[in-house]
């Protein structure tokens, strides 16, 4: 934020097989509320349906998943690279995000589905905006197409997987004897996914600002700032010649 003015939010959309309503994407400012809510979600009715999959679980003895959503604001466009893999802004956002323990699942924008629908649906329209400069029409890609930033919000989200650590103990193989066993219960939470939502965030910024420094390079906050802003100055000229 103090280099680019990037600020991140994250919140939880979805616990076991509950799901919060879909919605305007959360922004910096609802961060407070969401830091407030038991869930990580300003969907107070999702919220309490969230709570309720919790507590079922725990009663059932056992333990639940989830998806969190993670949204950056202000990314600056053509971070990343379209011509080297381990470069691609995607690609490293999602290795992070997977880097985290229950993760299973990362998703990109609309992620998977997007596979259902036909390309004329699925693709980001350009469009001028009302100051006459391009934008896009919507934001399926998540703010990133062909391995870079496009300027539109960066949308990642992580799938949990339920804790291991099961209270009713699940069956396993005492290695010691080779007779069937069951596997050892320590204390845990029942969902993880409200906590793996701020780690989420942070993986995700620290990605971004590792980009950032790769583009915009310097030896100090000021001199990243002064790089940069001569960029984006020249991608406007570029991207509206008239202006």
């Amino acid at each position: 934020e103090q280099v680019a003015r990037v600020r991140l939010v994250s919140h939880v959309v979805a616990v076991g097989a509950e799901t919060a309503a879909p919605g305007p994407l959360p922004v910096p400012e609802d961060t407070a509320r969401l830091d407030a809510s038991p869930m990580r979600t300003l969907d107070e009715e999702a919220g309490a349906r969230f709570v309720g999959a919790v507590d079922a679980a725990k009663r059932a003895g056992d333990t639940i998943g989830g998806v969190a959503e993670v949204v950056a604001w202000g990314v600056p466009v053509g971070l990343g690279s379209h011509v080297s893999a381990h470069r691609r802004l995607d690609a490293r956002i999602a290795a992070a995000l997977m880097s985290i323990q229950s993760v299973k699942g990362v998703e990109i924008g609309d992620g998977f589905a997007q596979a259902a629908l036909p390309g004329s649906a699925a693709h980001d329209e350009i469009v001028r905006n009302e100051r006459g400069r391009p934008t896009r029409a919507s934001n399926h890609a998540g703010g990133i197409e062909g391995g870079t930033s496009n300027g539109q919000p960066v949308v990642a989200r992580a799938a949990f997987k339920p804790i291991s650590t099961v209270p009713r103990a699940l069956r396993s193989i005492d290695l010691a004897t080779g007779e069937e066993a069951v596997a050892l219960h320590q204390r845990s939470d029942a969902c993880q996914v409200v906590p793996g939502a701020v780690i989420a965030q942070a993986e995700v910024a620290l990605v971004l600002a590792d980009a950032l420094f790769e583009h915009a390079g310097g030896n100090s906050a000021d001199e990243m700032r002064r790089n940069l802003e001569s960029y984006l100055n020249r991608v406007g000229e570029r991207l509206c010649p008239n202006d």
